[in-house]
């Protein structure tokens, strides 16, 4: 086998160069190198699902930020610019962007099997426990004290994801272009209350000639 994997290599080649092509696996492309996690781990089917699981077990009021933390800040599974990416890309796609998000890093780490997986672990687990509560909440939701602990949940939500969001928002780099398109969605989302689809086709076009222009320039 030596001899096959030595004759394979250029004419030109040194020993020494020869030796590194018998030690390299031949099954690990290019393309799949450059595409590798941040923290050069590749996750099996199981291991995404409980991912997501663990995730969407603790997402109560939203899982983005807990995905936030736990594939960047803890796993380090993805840098923070290749979140944002995922983020970006998730929220133009129609369905919930945890989703979207799930099934992306999910066919990047172990193809259509990781994709179903890691959906499975973001979708089914808290639908059961949603369930059950919905059934507890038919019971005892006239009670007080359960309307007070889901309007503070709902404070504690709101704040994770504005914590999420300054989050990624300290690493982007700090020009006017990225503020003034910011400041435009912000506006159109939050303020006029326009539909999101709407305010992408207006504003993603104007993003990309923008830069465009700036990378002639």
């Amino acid at each position: 086998m030596e001899a096959m994997k030595i004759a394979s290599c250029p004419p030109g080649a040194t020993e020494k160069s020869k030796k590194v092509t018998m030690s390299t696996p031949h099954n690990v492309l290019p393309e799949l190198q450059d595409d590798a996690p941040a923290d050069g781990k590749r996750y099996s089917p199981k291991a995404l699902f409980w991912l997501f699981t663990h995730m969407s077990m603790l997402g109560f009021g939203g899982v983005l930020p807990w995905a936030y933390r736990i594939l960047v800040e803890n796993k380090k599974i993805l840098t923070p610019p290749e979140f944002q990416e995922l983020f970006a890309f998730s929220q133009i796609l129609p369905g919930p962007s945890i989703c979207n998000l799930a099934v992306i890093l999910g066919y990047r780490h172990a193809g259509t099997r990781g994709a179903a997986a890691s959906l499975i672990g973001v979708i089914v687990p808290p639908s059961l426990i949603v369930i059950l509560l919905g059934m507890l909440y038919g019971h005892y939701g006239a009670n007080p004290v359960i309307g007070h602990a889901l309007n503070g949940m709902a404070v504690v939500a709101a704040g994770l994801i504005v914590a999420m969001a300054v989050k990624m928002a300290m690493t982007l780099s700090v020009t006017w272009r990225n503020m003034v398109f910011a400041a435009l969605m912000f506006g159109g989302v939050a303020l006029m209350h326009w539909p999101l689809l709407l305010v992408l086709l207006v504003l993603a076009p104007l993003a990309i000639i923008a830069y465009q222009f700036k990378g002639k320039s």
